[in-house]
């Protein structure tokens, strides 16, 4: 497909305006995927990366492909059952930060780049070769990449769908009540304009040095649809996905919650090695670990302290444990007058038992988080404690905030198993027995995932769990995707930390409103250098303001649970991307 300009074969694209923020559905936040957004999709680590590894000016460097296979596509057999606890309510990655989206969605398409499975390594997608040098990035494309739809891949589709994601101008752009939070984060803040020579290269001139920008390439969000399925408004994408991957949609059944994908056979790439995959909703732990020790599904996730041990037990199968890279919290939303005051902060912060929560009802799955940015990605500092349980403490501070007496407040939360949260009503129950000791009520209102999402993207909260599944192994990742609130100087109220959810621009994946100056302004550094060590001293001092304001309770950093079937072969749990469903082979 060549550009359809008559300059030269050279199409250039100045973005005008700002990127829009509103998300309708928010958060890999999802599990078990980019709450995010749930980042992306949680498919835990094999060799969880260190922080060397991320941000450092190897990764914001040069690239080029080692390991892919060209042409290699064609299935061999049989169907693979992936039994997760929530369906996806969109297959379009544009439309969510939902990591159940990711994981049906990364079968689907490709982005520019990717990450070894189990690593935190770059890898070719469809881009073959690529460089960060100051604010341009260079990227030469994969030729012979085919389209679900037969169209060729050029660098065409990949202008389109950037458009449509932050290009409020754009003919196609899909809507700012459509758009997810990942458009601003991912692209638009940092795109300054995108040109290319022929139909296999492009130069991306960014506003400023951002060092996350090649790693934001590889996440779910970032993936590549047809130009012409954009400008076809025949098709829906959130139900009529049109991607390069390894799988097409065979059949979307909502009302049933599966969705079922087989084979492209014209995959540029390794695999696929089996003809069709099955994702298939199984809302309560128990029930989906029996059906895997039963045979009837091949891999479970969002795995709990009963259901793991009922998977250890299983012959048939095993238990799958790796360190994750995530992050769960409950989020105060600063909109809440009470919220306001760090003492009342605190005082939740030491009232609330992590320890036990992780311990007893995580049953060990999991440790005590002290910060955002969990261990093992740069910038998380050692030196941090988590909150201990000091009720006197909690009273004290209570006390000297004006509410000794204490108050009354609604904790959202979600009915679904997440890994970083795998029993969400017997860690509300905690939360609210604790904090009765030192005179606070917490009413618990328990939704279905998308309808949470959409109420606490909406503010309408006063506190919330979620947590965090690393996109790309970036602590930008963390702290800006979650705790910077993304507007304008002029939006932001002198002597205030906080913003209206309803401010122009803001940030919906900071469920807690928080605007800490100091904060932002180390954050917002930390982007603008690739030199590692810079980096690593401003994120860690971030992360101690963090700890210190407490926009969050922190709560844990999980470990990634997999139930796998014997039958299952080359399957890499993966803490960045995938499943990797491409690389498994069926035995008997």
């Amino acid at each position: 497909m060549a550009p359809d300009n008559d300059a030269g074969r050279r199409q250039f694209l100045k973005i005008a305006g700002g990127a829009a923020v509103t998300a309708s559905v928010a958060g890999c936040f999802g599990d078990d995927g980019g709450d995010g957004g749930d980042g992306t999709p949680d498919d835990g680590g094999d060799g969880t990366p260190t922080g060397g590894d991320t941000g450092s000016p190897t990764a914001a460097g040069d690239g080029e492909d080692e390991t892919a296979t060209d042409g290699d596509g064609g299935s061999g057999g049989g169907t693979l059952v992936y039994a997760r606890g929530s369906h996806s309510p969109t297959l379009d990655f544009q439309n969510s930060t939902s990591g159940e989206v990711a994981k049906v969605t990364e079968q689907m398409y490709d982005s520019l780049l990717g990450f070894e499975p189990g690593e935190a390594t770059l890898v070719a997608e469809l881009a073959t070769e690529w460089n960060l040098e100051e604010q341009t990035a260079t990227l030469t494309l994969r030729e012979g990449a085919t389209f679900h739809n037969g169209e060729e891949f050029t660098a065409e589709d990949f202008i389109a769908t950037f458009r449509r994601f932050v290009d409020t101008e754009y003919q196609y752009y899909a809507g700012d009540d459509y758009v997810s939070a990942y458009g601003p984060f991912t692209f638009g803040d940092w795109v300054e304009d995108i040109s290319t020579d022929d139909d296999y290269t492009l130069t991306i001139s960014l506003t400023q040095k951002y060092a996350p920008f090649l790693r934001n390439l590889a996440i779910f969000a970032a993936s590549i649809h047809s130009k012409a399925a954009i400008e076809d408004e025949s098709i829906d994408l959130s139900s009529q996905p049109v991607g390069t991957g390894p799988f097409q949609l065979e059949n979307l059944d909502d009302s049933n919650e599966v969705i079922r994908l087989s084979a492209f056979e014209e995959y540029w790439g390794e695999g696929p090695q089996i003809g069709e995959v099955v994702f298939d909703t199984i809302g309560q732990n128990s029930t989906r670990a029996q059906s895997l020790a039963n045979g009837e599904v091949d891999i479970v996730d969002g795995l709990g302290a009963q259901a793991s041990q009922q998977v250890d037990d299983a012959g048939s199968a095993e238990l799958r444990e790796v360190e994750g890279i995530n992050t769960g919290y409950m989020a105060f939303n600063f909109n809440v007058e009470e919220f306001q005051s760090k003492q009342v902060r605190q005082a939740i912060s030491y009232a609330v038992d992590t320890e036990a929560i992780v311990n007893q009802i995580y049953a060990g799955f999991a440790s005590q988080a002290a910060q955002p940015v969990p261990p093992n990605v740069l910038g998380h500092n050692e030196e941090l404690e988590p909150y201990p349980r000091d009720l006197e403490q909690a009273q004290s501070l209570l006390e000297e905030a004006g509410y000794g007496d204490g108050f009354s407040f609604e904790l959202a939360t979600f009915q679904n198993p997440r890994g970083y949260n795998p029993s969400p009503l017997p860690t509300a129950e905690t939360v609210r027995s604790n904090l009765a000791e030192i005179g606070i009520e917490v009413s618990i209102n328990q939704m279905s995932f998308s309808p949470f999402l959409e109420y606490t993207a909406s503010g309408q909260h006063d506190a919330c769990f979620l947590g965090w599944y690393t996109d790309n192994a970036d602590p930008d990742n963390f702290l800006y995707v979650l705790l910077h609130p993304q507007v304008e100087d002029s939006a932001l109220t002198e002597g205030q930390d906080w913003v209206s959810f309803d401010t122009e621009g803001y940030n919906t994946s900071n469920r807690a409103a928080w605007a800490n100056r100091d904060f932002m302004q180390l954050v917002e550094e930390g982007q603008a250098t690739y030199d590692e060590a810079t980096r690593r001293e401003k994120y860690t001092e971030a992360n101690a303001i963090a700890r210190e304001e407490a926009p969050w309770v922190f709560i844990d950093h999980a470990k990634e649970l997999r139930g796998v079937r014997n039958r299952v072969e080359n399957y890499t749990v993966a803490a960045i991307g995938g499943p990797y469903l491409n690389l498994v082979t069926l035995g008997g």
